[in-house]
């Protein structure tokens, strides 16, 4: 294993490689420079004839990058493309998409993740991560022990069981975490070499899977029940043995095993979990920043979630905590919140009530004289007619369930309906932008799961805010990792909301997007991170007991895609005195 020494010395990286061949360093894609590396640099490394005479600028590079990644026909090209890049380069990666973030954005993540987790075994080509497989679980602290990483500050986990709205797919769910971490780097700042994405297989339940003679993981039902949560704890204690101080992202798993992992594991180890924490964070961004907008009132919404899985019940809670810090009782914010699931409006009678709909069904006596066909079966357009909601939240994977139909029963009882279709891919969203504007007469505040184009509607431009996690989870991530946080609470995701509502741009004109440009997501994560160690500290969750201001702390955490310099040893002179290099 190679030894890499890391500086950083007034924000500019400076590494001294040791016992590793030169040919390795150009392998190597924390390393790796190409053309870039400086006639020293060769000279020191000993790499002179391995690369082309000339040395180009990161910018050159990036040009050149461009005009090949044009050539490219379609979006999973794309996407392969990028990954060849990041697998290749990874500083040069990160300032190719920094420096063309909105045209690349859905192919590193959505939409075109969701493609390429469903043909992730065909398409893969090289190793990134750590997979942890249930028949080698006896063998976990070793597989972790061995991981090439001293020091590891992120780490997003999946076990596949519910990728996007995609479903089980099995160990194609790696993509997920890859393209999680690649998020952390670029808006959260932090360093690709403290990132780690990792897949538990633990079976799959998807048949077309299992009978795939390509398919790459282990070919098994998925475990379930007590071993599968034995096997999760065993995976939790042999990470927080090796990195102790480490952030935790469970990301994408099943409605059955998201809410208990997370209540199972959130004080043993600094953890979140992003479709349940961060989604219900975005989304009350999004709510905030149109009632602002519109001059309205959080306690005055009547919402409708359509989808009671782990995301929906997620939103549910944080706008029933919202709506308490606004002087509600809970009972009576619980009572303006109608979820409703595979059966229909969840409420105190239904026969089929799962854990995580209890907390919010109505109660009986309360919808007991609403004219519905069947009390076991209240349909989304029975509730929109009785409840009138304000507000209506799409979690199901159902597209086209927000029908015209239901928008204008919506439209009788609000001037502004806010109108969020969150499922993604874009094939599972539950309605057009453009049609609901149109039947809306141009009046709905939209906000979407999935990226769309601007719509014209009479004339006028509306920008159609996404409700992606990217604005949130790497701003919860960086403040967690800089102030050494010891759990992440439900306040810092409603102060994470109330941060990025913000920046809205419906704040400064009322028909203007929900949720700001990609382009000032690394501003939103650094706000967010100040306030979120800021409430580590005010909570005395915090290990850190540096001097250093917040503010400070963010600015000198931030890592940007710049190249390392690499130098001799005895080059490591500053300010008159000689930088000694740790041993490892």
């Amino acid at each position: 294993m190679a030894k890499i020494n890391r500086l950083f010395i007034d924000h500019e990286e400076i590494c001294e490689v040791i016992d590793m061949d030169p040919k390795d360093i150009l392998r190597d894609p924390l390393l790796n420079k190409g053309t870039a590396f400086t006639e020293e640099e060769r000279e020191i490394l000993g790499i002179h004839g391995f690369l082309p005479y000339h040395t180009s600028t990161i910018e050159e590079q990036v040009k050149r990058r461009y005009e090949n990644f044009c050539r490219q026909k379609t979006p999973i090209d794309k996407y392969l493309f990028l990954t060849a890049l990041q697998d290749c380069n990874e500083t040069l990666f990160y300032r190719f998409i920094s420096e063309h973030v909105e045209e690349m954005l859905p192919y590193i993540y959505t939409p075109t993740v969701g493609d390429a987790s469903t043909q992730y075994s065909s398409i893969y080509h090289q190793n990134r991560g750590v997979y942890f497989s249930y028949p080698h679980r006896n063998q976990i602290k070793q597989m972790v022990a061995n991981i090439p990483k001293e020091d590891v500050e992120v780490i997003v986990v999946t076990d596949g069981g519910r990728i996007l709205g995609l479903g089980d797919l099995g160990i194609g769910g790696m993509a997920i975490p890859i393209g999680k971490l690649s998020l952390y780097t670029l808006f959260g700042g932090i360093h690709p070499a403290k990132t780690l994405p990792v897949l538990l297989d633990v079976g799959t339940d998807n048949l077309s899977l299992l009978n795939d003679p390509l398919y790459l993981g282990w070919k098994h039902e998925r475990i379930k029940g007590k071993k599968y949560l034995e096997f999760i704890g065993m995976f939790i204690e042999a990470i927080k043995e090796r990195y102790p101080h480490v952030v935790v992202q469970w990301e994408d798993f099943s409605k059955e095993n998201a809410q208990p992992i997370l209540d199972c594991f959130r004080s043993t180890i600094c953890s979140f979990n992003d479709d349940i924490q961060g989604t219900a964070s975005v989304v009350t961004g999004a709510i905030l920043a149109a009632l602002q907008g519109i001059d309205s009132d959080l306690k005055e919404q009547r919402i409708v979630i359509f989808g009671a899985g782990s995301a929906g019940i997620g939103i549910a809670r944080l706008i029933t905590l919202a709506m308490s810090e606004k002087g509600m009782s809970l009972e009576d914010a619980k009572k303006r919140i109608f979820v409703l699931g595979r059966n229909g409006l969840a409420h105190s009678q239904s026969e089929k009530l799962d854990h995580l709909k209890k907390n919010f069904a109505q109660k009986y006596e309360d919808i007991q004289h609403w004219a519905v066909e069947n009390f076991q079966n209240i349909t989304l357009l029975e509730t929109v007619s009785h409840a009138r909601p304000t507000i209506l939240i799409g979690t199901s994977t159902k597209p086209g369930s927000f029908s015209k139909e239901i928008v204008y029963e919506m439209k009788k009882h609000v001037a502004r309906p806010i109108i969020f279709p969150l499922s993604n891919p874009t094939s599972k969203s539950e309605a057009i932008p453009m049609d609901m504007m149109n039947w809306t007469k141009g009046q709905a505040l939209i906000a979407t799961g999935s990226p769309f184009s601007p719509i014209e509607y009479e004339g006028k431009q509306f920008m159609i805010g996404q409700c992606n996690n990217f604005f949130i989870f790497p701003g919860i991530g960086m403040g967690a990792v800089l102030s050494k946080a010891k759990m992440i609470t439900d306040e810092m995701f409603l102060i994470a909301a109330k941060v990025l509502s913000s920046f809205a741009p419906i704040l400064n004109h009322p028909f203007a997007s929900l949720l700001p440009s990609v382009k000032q997501i690394n501003p939103i994560s650094k706000k967010i991170a100040i306030a979120v160690a800021k409430e580590a500290i005010n909570q005395g969750i915090t290990r850190e007991k540096g001097d250093l201001s917040v503010e400070n702390r963010v600015k000198k955490f931030f890592w940007t895609p710049n190249y390392a310099k690499f130098k001799e040893k005895r080059a490591l002179l500053f300010h008159n005195q000689v930088l000694e290099t740790p041993q490892k």
